[in-house]
């Protein structure tokens, strides 16, 4: 090799003699690595030159044989030389396109594929099919692509092999089909077809796409492993392409749904996890939708396997979706709430939305879908095709569980569309739905049997959830629009008395289960096998439900004693404590006062069960845990150095004096109370809880006077807020959070009010729904009119209603819309569920929504709300006013205290006794009101009376009266000589209905 650069390797000769300078160590060092990195550079350079030279004479040498190749081609376009040529020459589009129209116009394609030359053909043509498939995947849209596709077809036309080689021309496309296929066939089908894109339908080449998405599936013989792999690349790559049938024309749209072979679906039965989990994220929603597009023509006359295959096929990607992604973008926007319209939303109003998360990380986000997509997608929530699926799975029932598992992802990835997806399935075949589900796959459920709970998140049980939870959510619902003569008479649509028992029991065992657990993080994060669901989503789903079977037992007892209880199970005194424990350690952390229920649970179970099931703990003893929580309270406030608060009454202006004067004071703070007479002046005594009292006893009487304008009756006498619009005016909601404030410093002090509250007014301080029935007692007509629309079999539409419900205000009806222009929604059939449940919704809840919310603003200053929740609207009232019971005499006197000359062993105090004892339950009922002021005693006996019950004596005149002093509980008795005399003078006193005013 001559050198490029000169000679490197000639010595270099110093003419100048030896340095006069002596070098030093440190420069002869540096001249020699110099020396050296020099020699390195110049070995490189030569090494480069070598390789530069080299490759030179390869491009000379390829260009050289190329062009003899060409020639030899040329010579031989259609012989075997010409295609051994082709396969040389590689991805020329010239010769390919060349070949391609010259083997078309002979009808020489299969003339080689015979005699001696039969195998080389076969291993030349399917390198040729290679090279052709990348060919036009490279130029889809060119015209001149069409004879490369043309040929590529008749390659895997089996008809078109057989025409010229007899029979075992089908062996040959039988190899060149499994040579494409595993040579990404359907992958550059794939880039193909979306390069083309969805507008340009009347490209010439996209019909030879399509037959050749098919025509490997139509070849290879379904029981082979070819076929299985055929079908995965098919679902992996073709049906995830967005807009699929919007990018097909016609014609090829109607031929590839014919030739699809979904009928053979069940070959990936044992492969649907792997599959989907090879599929891109944001692929699985084009391909649900394709899937759906092709399958759903097909439903009744689909294989029970291949239909099962279907469901589990959709269910896994619906699994793996994120929530909401299904909804149309104003909807599954992530900053708008989960709301559906049997979730409890009662204002339009902007309001903040709040979301619970158990997690920080990024929200999985998806690309925005195309309108056609979303539309499309649209559909698998309707009605008709959650029909048609229903009618197929029930034709062969072994296909209902995977349905049932579909449904549950589909609730769960539509959370907007869930009530109407459940209300289709309640209405599906006049009913009968819950019954199925329960009887056939539920009521023998490992699930929330007592042996099985220590395993109860084991995924071997992941099969049996899907079941259960439809269920919850279906019965749950169906209660929503469900009377008590439906829900007792043992109709057909719903579960028997019987059957909801073990049902309510099983789902009691697994919410308890999941709320008494100590690791409460793993029911934050840990989910379902299969189910986009986290394990504290199930348990709220199975609470919802638990609280609705409960609200019914309340009202109308069914259930078995103790069915609700858990007190066998774990030591009462014990838990008391430690929910006590666990408040005050909620209380001291930085934790915010007002928790949501789940949060709750996460900080501590034992307070997680009190606000979510408090019904599993006795009602007496979460009484009990209520008044140490305020006790607490109150002994924490003691160490607040702030001191009473003295206010002045007058006492024919209470209720406007204690609202100007108490409005904005703190309640929880001692407050002495002073009247002030007729005269200016302020009478007599000191406030040690009895003045109060009398304050209190006489602002509930003006407040609550239905006459005042913020409250009216029911047709059981219960108040509840006035719904005009007068109320919501601003002053008047101040009155409102003044009266609630007013309400819990009773409850906070124990004092019992003789007033009856609406239960669906009571059940907006829990946080709880109302039910149609509870329309019963507010508008009886409305009511029976919604049953006779239910239980209607006639056509609905002739009954002429829509989504609208009048109102009168000032003498004025007006309609206001139940749903965005539904003045223009007729009800049918189909929404009629949701018409029911939307009108007694707007009557029980919107209308008194901004009055219950400002009564419980003012509630929750006094009574912390995670207090109240431990209780249901009949237990709360109880809480506010006694129970219901028979009075006990001999409690009451064991708790009695006497003032004056009285003992208990004095005669008088002995002939009252007596004839107290005699007394029937309506006069003790009286003599209680007289004098306490409340008919009902307290709900843990009278030694919860605060203050005590007290006796004094009053002289002993026998002509006066008995009187009382219901402020401090005091019944003031003259010494009467006989019995008669005494029984005759104190039925007359409470007979009277006065108390103080007899003094």
């Amino acid at each position: 090799m001559l050198p490029l650069f000169g000679d490197e390797r000639r010595r270099e000769i110093n003419l100048g003699g030896s340095s006069s300078v002596t070098t030093s160590q440190t420069a002869i060092l540096n001249q020699a690595r110099a020396r050296r990195i020099e020699r390195e550079t110049v070995r490189k350079r030569q090494d480069s030159a070598v390789t530069i030279q080299a490759w030179w004479r390869g491009i000379t040498d390829s260009r050289r044989v190329r062009q003899e190749l060409r020639e030899l081609f040329t010579g031989d376009v259609t012989g075997l030389t010409g295609l051994r040529c082709l396969v040389l020459i590689g991805q020329d589009t010239y010769f390919l396109d060349k070949w391609a129209v010259e083997v078309l116009s002979q009808g020489s394609l299969f003339s080689l594929a015979h005699g001696r030359d039969r195998e080389h053909w076969l291993v030349l043509m399917r390198q040729v099919f290679f090279l052709l498939l990348r060919s036009v995947s490279d130029r889809p849209r060119s015209e001149r692509a069409v004879s490369c596709l043309q040929v590529l077809c008749t390659l895997l036309n089996p008809a078109s092999a057989i025409e010229a080689l007899g029979s075992s021309g089908n062996q040959l496309t039988v190899s060149i089909t499994e040579y494409a296929v595993r040579h990404d066939l359907y992958q550059y089908l794939a880039r193909s077809i979306q390069t083309i894109g969805p507008e340009t339908k009347n490209a010439p080449t996209l019909p030879f796409f399509v037959e050749l998405i098919y025509r490997p599936l139509n070849t290879l013989e379904r029981s082979s492993e070819a076929f299985l792999q055929c079908f995965r690349s098919l679902i992996i790559h073709i049906l995830t392409t967005p807009l699929l049938p919007n990018r097909i024309p016609i014609s090829s749209l109607t031929a590839l749904s014919a030739k699809l072979p979904l009928s053979s679906l069940s070959v990936l039965s044992t492969s649907v996890a792997e599959l989907v989990s090879t599929i891109p994220l944001q692929s699985h929603v084009h391909l649900i939708a394709n899937l759906y597009a092709f399958t759903s023509p097909r439903y009744a006359i689909l294989p029970l396997s291949s239909l099962k295959t279907y469901l589990q096929l959709m269910t896994a990607s619906l699994s793996i979706l994120p929530v909401h992604v299904l909804d149309p973008p104003s909807v599954s926007d992530a900053r708008a709430p989960t709301m559906s319209w049997a979730d409890d939303g009662d204002s339009e109003s902007e309001q903040p939305q709040v979301t619970v998360v158990t997690s920080f990380a990024p929200t999985p986000r998806l690309p925005p879908l195309d309108a056609r997509t979303q539309k499309r997608l649209q559909i698998l929530p309707s009605p008709s095709h959650l029909n048609s699926l229903l009618k197929a799975a029930q034709h062969d029932h072994g296909a209902l569980p995977d349905l049932v598992s579909w449904l549950v992802n589909l609730c769960i990835v539509c959370p907007t569309r869930k009530s109407k997806i459940l209300s289709t399935l309640l209405l599906y075949g006049g009913g009968g739905l819950v019954r199925e589900i329960y009887r056939d796959y539920v009521r023998n459920s490992p699930l929330g049997k007592n042996e099985n709970m220590s395993s109860l998140m084991d995924p071997s049980l992941a099969s049996a959830w899907p079941p259960l939870l439809l269920l919850t959510e279906l019965y749950t619902q169906s209660l929503l629009t469900m009377g008590d003569d439906e829900f007792f008479s043992n109709s057909r649509t719903s579960l028997s008395l019987d059957e909801l028992v073990v049902f309510s029991r099983a789902l009691f065992n697994i919410a308890f289960t999941l709320y008494w657990r100590d690791d409460q993080t793993k029911i934050q994060e840990g989910g379902v096998p299969g189910l986009n669901l986290r394990w504290v989503g199930v348990r709220d789903k199975i609470t919802k439900c638990l609280q609705a079977i409960h609200a019914r037992d309340s009202r109308k007892p069914f259930m078995p004693e103790n069915h609700w209880h858990i007190s066998s199970q774990i030591d009462m005194n014990s838990f008391i404590d430690a929910a006590v424990f666990e408040e005050q350690q909620l209380d001291e952390s930085s934790a915010p006062r007002t928790l949501t229920k789940r949060q709750l649970s996460h900080f501590s179970p034992r307070l997680g069960v009190l606000n979510n099931i408090p019904f599993a703990v006795q009602f007496e003893t979460r009484v009990l845990i209520f008044r140490r929580f305020v006790e607490n309270d109150k002994w924490n406030r003691n160490r607040d150095t702030r001191g009473r608060i003295d206010v002045s009454i007058r006492r024919g202006h209470i209720a406007q004096d204690g609202y100007d004067r108490l409005a904005e004071a703190d309640l929880r703070a001692p407050i002495a109370i002073t009247f002030i007479d007729q005269f200016g002046e302020p009478e007599a005594g000191i406030d040690g809880g009895g003045v109060f009292k009398e304050f209190f006893t006489s602002l509930c009487k003006e407040v609550f006077d239905t006459d005042r304008g913020l409250w009216l009756e029911t047709k059981r006498n219960e108040i509840y807020p006035n719904p005009h619009s007068y109320a919501t005016e601003p002053h008047n909601l101040n009155w409102y959070r003044f009266i609630g404030r007013i309400l819990g410093k009773a409850l906070y002090k124990g004092i019992l009010v003789e007033v009856a509250f609406a239960g669906f007014f009571l059940a907006k301080w829990l946080d709880k729904q109302s039910f149609l029935d509870d329309l019963a007692s507010l508008d009886p007509d409305l009511y029976q009119g919604l049953i006779f629309l239910k239980n209607y079999t006639g056509d609905v539409e002739d009954l002429a209603l829509n989504f609208t419900v009048a109102i009168e205000e000032f003498g004025v009806a007006k309609a206001v819309d139940l749903i965005p222009d539904g003045s223009n929604v007729p009800v049918t059939r189909e929404n009629r569920l949701q018409y029911i449940y939307l009108t007694s919704h707007y009557r029980l809840s919107k209308q008194i929504k901004l009055q219950s919310e400002a009564f419980f603003e003012g509630l929750s200053d006094m009574i912390d709300p995670k207090w109240l929740r431990m209780f249901n609207q009949q237990e709360l009232q109880i809480l506010l006013g006694g129970v219901n019971a028979p009075v006990d005499v001999q409690d009451l006197r064991t708790h009695t205290q006497y003032g004056g000359l009285y003992d208990n062993d004095e005669p008088t105090i002995q002939t009252f006794w007596k004839v107290l004892e005699d007394f029937d339950q309506e006069q003790r009922r009286l003599f209680l009101r007289f004098v306490t002021s409340c008919s009902r005693p307290p709900l843990l006996g009278f030694k919860q009376l605060n203050p005590l019950f007290a006796i004094r004596d009053a002289g002993s005149d026998e002509h006066r009266l008995p009187t009382s002093s219901t402020c401090v509980n005091l019944l003031k008795l003259p010494r009467y000589t006989s019995e008669q005399k005494l029984r005759d003078k104190l039925l007359q006193a409470i007979s009277s209905g006065a108390g103080f005013d007899l003094s």
